[in-house]
């Protein structure tokens, strides 16, 4: 009997999955002046996996010529994403009200100043940037507008823009440069919050105590006194996920919420009312960082490897440059406009920039550096305000400019 070594199918998206994991961990770990990739290296890992080795987990995945893979990919990010964003919303869920009432007015208008910002930047690299290009003008519109929505990583704002645009070819375009300018919009603000408070010599001891909140949780019936329908948390991990995926669903014209938005509003609200009559609502606190983590893991995985698939393909270095520009310009006046005219603790402020950039792994990147689960609070705040004016703006944008 001869001894045999295979793995094919969807066992082979399985075992690349955690083999990107792996190494892009390792990758996060690699340390320059006390600045690292972090989570967003398993990022990294995934987009160089997509750039050589996406032909092989095609062919795993075909089944009479028809390949699979786009949809493996896609089960693994949205399932990522939904782990994650709920979990943020229940960890961030019992202080959420109050905080938003303290700075609502700053929230909506950072992340209005933030995209404003974006589509500024998109809108003069259009102008200025279709004399130097062979494109048409629609042609060049779609390509930035992806661009813009792979400089903030709003799949919203990418999936708006492809409904937007007349043709299947044009749909393609703006592919094209959200897979470009999204690799730096992950990096790009991953390494932001590690810089600032390095730059700024920030004492983070005192920035946390700054963002301590009254616990909204005050007066509920201790945990032992509610029904546990059982011990880890999801069951109602599920039944939020379930509303949110619901909720995300409902289309208002061409506009919705999404899954993502809709798992977030989920969280948040299953969070600040922790119960349900006498049934406990809130996961443990290690279930909720647990899956936090392998969500934002198995996401950066899903649109890595696919972004990676098509990156060299159509990568061109004018491109990067724009996708650089959409995502540094509105980065920093947000936090300069957060620091300088709202007044924002820095934590406060870092947690609001992430929301504005609709950037889910920055978050998992600040959550990290300030050691402190209340910085979640004004990503979520932010987020609902940044994602409803990118997906507006970037409609506009084609509609105008075309």
């Amino acid at each position: 009997m001869g001894l045999s070594f295979s793995i094919e199918g969807t066992v082979f998206l399985v075992f690349c999955v955690f083999a990107i994991a792996a190494v892009g961990y390792l990758i996060g770990r690699i340390t320059v002046k006390g600045v690292n990739l972090g989570t967003a290296g398993v990022f990294v890992a995934a987009l160089l996996f997509g750039c050589f080795c996406y032909p092989s987990l095609a062919g795993q995945l075909s089944v009479d010529g028809v390949s699979y893979v786009t949809d493996g990919l896609k089960i693994v990010e949205n399932l990522g994403l939904m782990f994650f964003v709920t979990a943020v919303g229940f960890i961030a869920g019992p202080t959420f009200l109050s905080n938003f009432k303290k700075n609502f007015k700053s929230y909506v208008c950072l992340g209005l100043v933030i995209i404003l910002f974006g589509a500024l930047a998109c809108v003069g690299c259009i102008l200025i940037g279709r004399h130097f290009t062979n494109l048409a003008d629609d042609e060049f519109t779609a390509i930035l507008v992806g661009l813009l929505a792979g400089a903030l990583t709003s799949t919203p704002a990418f999936s708006a823009a492809k409904a937007t645009v007349a043709t299947a070819e044009l749909e393609s375009l703006v592919s094209v440069g959200y897979g470009i300018a999204y690799l730096f919009g992950v990096v790009g603000v991953v390494l932001f919050v590690q810089l600032i408070p390095k730059l700024t010599h920030a004492d983070l001891a005192a920035e946390r105590a700054r963002l301590q909140q009254v616990d909204a949780a005050e007066g509920r019936p201790l945990p032992d006194r509610l029904i546990q329908v059982e011990g880890f948390g999801f069951f109602p991990l599920s039944l939020a996920i379930l509303c949110g995926v619901a909720v995300g669903s409902v289309h208002i014209g061409n506009f919705s919420l999404t899954t993502t938005g809709g798992c977030i509003l989920m969280g948040l609200v299953f969070g600040h009312l922790g119960r349900l009559g006498r049934v406990n609502l809130m996961p443990k606190d290690t279930t909720l960082k647990a899956l936090r983590e392998l969500g934002l893991v198995l996401f950066l995985i899903g649109a890595g490897v696919a972004g990676g698939s098509r990156f060299v393909e159509f990568f061109h270095g004018i491109y990067f440059v724009y996708g650089v520009i959409m995502t540094v310009l509105p980065m920093v006046v947000g936090y300069l406009f957060a620091k300088y005219v709202l007044k924002l603790s820095l934590l406060n402020n870092l947690g609001s920039i992430t929301g504005g950039m609709t950037s889910t792994p920055a978050l998992g990147t600040l959550l990290s550096v300030s050691k402190t689960e209340s910085v979640a609070a004004a990503y979520a705040a932010t987020y609902p305000i940044a994602l409803i004016s990118v997906v507006i703006a970037s409609q506009v944008i084609i509609l105008t400019l075309s």
